[in-house]
């Protein structure tokens, strides 16, 4: 893969702060991107997450592309600073160690297929009956009861589905869907301030509780206002592009040399574009410009005016003065332009860290920052499996012996089962 510009390090922490989640531990359940997002802030935080993968074939996002090395950036980039164990599920003796990780543990969230683990021995009935303050979490598309229970969902689906494509594009054109998993995202987010919610709630009342949070209604509040004007109205808004149907100017415009967005989101930002900007200071209080209203009335005039005054001169040129203006205004830019820009470097947010595999990888942080409990230092994403004995060692007081033995039972999945077999037929051979 072709790597872009090189990236600073990542600067520690202060070393004696402590992590706003420190002391908790989470064991994760999750694949793809809706639960791995979820945990992933909450170990950024400082939770301890132990991620249950399964042995031999890991997290499918561990496949897709574009690949550093083994690993698929797309994998990399949803599970840092988590451990990594591989078991087999569906054996008892995997089942058995799943059970004692969760018995220490604080929060499990999982986002299988509805029913998979009440299958796997795992529901939230039977863990809650031994560890009754438990935060059980289930991520899903549409959550784990009623008549769509049963569907397999994803991101794109429920993008369709809530009406979000339908308001994203041009008029004129069919709607589109947005390009990043925006309702994964969406719900991530969710997921991890109800867990934290539930947290508290546990701090004041000692007990667990289960959690469920939907792809399908995060992708319905994604929409916004847009849903209180359908039911306010009953009229289904409809997307306008890069304009906007309740304030004018707003929109993408051509400069000579590259595009510029402009956002006008009152009468006061529209005067001073027009005077201090493009001076045009008879515009500013003409009649059919002056006010909200009379804007959104002649929205195609005054769009092309604006339009042709802008393709006069270069874009860093408006730029510069619309920003010295106080105008909301900025270069339309590719991923790479926009990572590359002084805004972001200015930023600190993106650094590099170590793999222990595949050397050094990128790393863009939360946008969460705090005076006295910094965010945890990033840790690359982990190999699939590889801190397996580490955790079932510390963390369980499993010895050696009974590594291998649950390793012969399947527990640890089929290579290590074969390896486990060959270790202990040579020790018996001896």
């Amino acid at each position: 893969m072709r790597r872009g510009r090189s990236l600073p390090a990542h600067q520690p922490r202060p070393a004696e702060a402590q992590t706003p989640l420190a002391d908790v531990t989470i064991v994760d359940f999750t694949h793809f991107i809706a639960g791995p997002f979820a945990t992933l802030i909450l170990a950024d935080l400082g939770a301890r997450v132990i991620k249950i993968e399964n042995a031999d074939e890991g997290d499918g996002f561990r496949s897709y592309p574009p690949h550093i090395g083994s690993e698929g950036v797309p994998y990399l980039w949803a599970n840092r600073n988590k451990e990594s164990v591989g078991l087999d599920l569906k054996s008892p003796a995997g089942r058995e160690v799943a059970l004692d990780l969760i018995e220490r543990a604080d929060v499990v969230v999982e986002n299988f297929a509805t029913g998979a683990m009440e299958r796997l021995g795992l529901g939230y009935e039977l863990l809650a009956s031994r560890k009754p303050d438990l935060i059980f979490c289930s991520v899903s598309a549409y959550g784990r009861s009623g008549p769509s229970a049963g569907r397999v969902g994803f991101d794109p689906i429920v993008q369709a589905e809530s009406g979000f494509i339908s308001m994203n594009g041009f008029p004129e054109q069919e709607g589109v869907r947005a390009g990043p998993s925006i309702m994964d995202m969406a719900a991530a987010m969710m997921t991890a301030n109800a867990i934290q919610a539930a947290l508290i709630a546990r701090m004041r009342t000692g007990e667990g509780q289960r959690i469920e949070t939907k792809l399908i209604e995060a992708a319905l509040n994604m929409l916004g206002n847009f849903h209180m004007s359908y039911l306010a109205t009953g009229v289904s808004p409809t997307r306008f592009g890069n304009t906007q149907n309740t304030a004018v100017p707003v929109g993408s415009f051509e400069t000579r040399d590259g595009p510029i967005y402009l956002a006008c989101a009152n009468d006061r930002i529209f005067r001073r574009l027009m005077t201090d900007v493009l001076g045009r200071p008879d515009l500013a209080h003409h009649p059919d410009y002056a006010t909200s209203k009379a804007r959104r009335d002649n929205q195609k005039p005054l769009l092309a005016l604006i339009g042709e005054a802008l393709r006069r001169d270069d874009r860093a040129n408006w730029l510069a003065r619309m920003h010295a203006a106080g105008v909301a205004a900025g270069a339309i830019r590719t991923v790479g332009e926009a990572l590359q820009s002084a805004e972001v470097a200015a930023l600190d947010l993106l650094s590099e860290i170590e793999h222990p595999v595949l050397g050094p990888v990128p790393n863009v942080g939360l946008p969460i920052h705090f005076s006295r409990t910094p965010l945890a230092d990033p840790v690359a994403a982990p190999m699939l499996g590889v801190d397996t004995d580490a955790v079932l060692g510390a963390l369980l007081g499993y010895g050696p012996d009974r590594i291998l033995q649950i390793a012969r039972e399947g527990g640890l999945g089929r290579a290590r089962q074969d390896a486990a077999r060959e270790v202990l037929g040579t020790m018996e051979g001896n």
